[in-house]
């Protein structure tokens, strides 16, 4: 077997452990990349019967519209079902507050709790990966979050011999991460042999964007750019997706798949630490929010 094999089959094998442990699973589809590829591995796992579990989508209401109209596109083209947790009608009913930076990411974690609680599942799988982001290698397969959604690296279970333990008292969940082992490399190489179709948004495009931060970014009505900051249009792709307020273009020409591969292996930067301002506010911004029950 190729490294792609096995780390197809231990996807495909979480996902059948969990529609055969839990009662209401669901799986966070953004759009995004990590997301299409794990929506992908689901597929496979239960086919030719359909996804025995629904999707959802926190929206930040500051997407990109090539990602919102390429989930839409492949919600119908599968016939799947699709709840959205709004960012924007939480704060509009006041139960979060908008930041002073615009920057919505930070403020899905309400949201997320609302809709897992509404709905009462009781496995959420996520598309975390461990070379993203050292608090989310310290993460497991199978992630327990307490009642509050929160997580607390001390109460991580084993995981010897792929053996996983699901157990959880009422209110609380578990998170599922079945992309755990690839890396930014395997995502996009696996994505080269199945074919997946991606939003055009992770290849070369002409975008305008600016600088803040050392990255550039795109202008949108969530605060950018300011008075001191000029809108140019340059050759860009996204590495990774979430909100337009903290992700960051970088400069490229990598047109295909195959040109991708090839200036990810060359890259010395995770995506999320060379394109993500949320994960810049602090040495411990990532591993904060999950405590507080963040993906």
């Amino acid at each position: 077997l190729s490294h792609l094999d096995v780390l197809e089959s231990e996807g495909v094998h979480v996902f059948r452990e969990v529609a055969g442990e839990f009662e209401r699973p669901v799986l966070l589809f953004s759009g995004g990349k990590d997301s299409i590829v794990m929506l992908h591995l689901a597929l496979k796992a239960f086919a030719p019967a359909p996804l025995p579990f629904a999707l959802l989508h926190v929206d930040t209401g500051h997407n990109f519209p090539e990602v919102i109209a390429y989930r839409d596109r492949v919600v119908a083209e599968h016939g799947l079902r699709l709840h959205v947790a709004s960012v924007q009608e939480a704060i509009d009913a006041g139960r979060v507050r908008e930041r002073p930076d615009g920057t919505r990411n930070p403020l899905q974690t309400v949201p997320l709790l609302e809709a897992i609680t509404a709905h009462r599942f009781d496995a959420v799988f996520g598309g975390g990966r461990r070379d993203e982001e050292k608090a989310r290698a310290k993460e497991r397969v199978f992630s327990l979050r307490d009642e509050f959604g929160g997580w607390d690296p001390r109460r991580q279970r084993p995981e010897l011999w792929q053996l996983y333990n699901g157990r959880h008292a009422p209110g609380e969940h578990v998170r599922v991460f079945p992309l755990s082992n690839f890396t930014e490399l395997d995502v996009w190489q696996y994505i080269a042999r199945e074919k997946i179709e991606l939003p055009s948004i992770y290849f070369a495009h002409e975008r305008e964007v600016f600088s803040r931060d050392g990255m550039w970014l795109a202008p949108g009505d969530w605060g950018g750019p300011r008075d001191d900051e000029r809108a140019l249009r340059r050759l860009v792709r996204y590495r990774t997706v979430g909100d337009m307020s903290c992700t960051g273009a970088v400069d490229s020409g990598a047109a295909t798949v195959e040109e991708v591969i090839a200036e990810i292996a060359a890259s010395r930067l995770t995506e999320r630490g060379a394109t993500r301002a949320d994960d810049k506010l602090s040495e411990a911004a990532m591993e904060d929010r999950k405590r507080e029950g963040y993906f």
